[in-house]
């Protein structure tokens, strides 16, 4: 439970409508569970203590906690605060995201760093009518590297000189030499001894 027992009812219902606000916000990335005003519908544990922060990020359904998500209002703004929930939920090793009134942001920024406590991102909300409007105004440097290893890098390739193009390589059936054309065939000498035999014939 918050060290904040009891906030104005105007706080708490501005608190606890930027819940559900956010909620549908990040639920289009993340399985989400909320844990609005004095509800503990999902707990984590920090050694033996189980805590709630208001907004817990799944990868999928009570498998992964991939980050956790606290919203404060003025009052709730203070180092009692602090030690007692963002110093806690930052020993998840998970991303810690604050949210905080436009007025806040300075004393918040202070309390990390006098603290120690590290924030992945700070963003501040503004409810008017029915709208709400939420800016980043702070996020660590480590807290833009993908988690996932980074794809090889594709090695730099120089672009070629124009010039001559180069003829097109001749195909094997080019290179192949011509068949070969059958030789006529030789006429067989007639041999000596037949010579002499029609000599001889005609002098008789």
């Amino acid at each position: 439970m918050s060290p904040i027992l009891t906030r104005p009812v105007r706080e708490q219902l501005e608190h606890d409508r930027v819940i559900r606000l956010l909620q549908a916000r990040y639920k289009r990335k993340h399985d989400v569970i909320m844990n609005p005003g004095p509800e503990q519908n999902q707990s984590v544990t920090v050694g033996e203590l189980a805590v709630f922060p208001d907004l817990l990020l799944y990868a999928e359904k009570g498998q992964k906690l991939q980050g956790t998500v606290e919203v404060e209002t003025g009052e709730s703004v203070n180092q009692l605060e602090a030690l007692a929930e963002w110093g806690v939920f930052s020993k998840l090793r998970v991303p810690l995201i604050l949210y905080v009134p436009p007025s806040s942001v300075d004393a918040t920024r202070r309390l990390c760093t006098e603290l120690q406590i590290p924030v992945a991102e700070i963003w501040t909300f503004h409810l008017q009518f029915d709208q709400a409007r939420f800016t980043m105004v702070y996020r660590a440097p480590d807290a833009a590297m993908p988690k996932t290893k980074p794809a090889a890098a594709a090695r730099s390739v120089k672009p070629k000189v124009a010039g001559k193009a180069k003829p097109a390589p001749k195909s094997k059936a080019a290179k192949a030499k011509p068949a070969a054309r059958p030789k006529a065939a030789v006429k067989a000498k007639p041999k000596a001894g037949a010579k002499k035999s029609v000599k001889a014939g005609k002098r008789r």
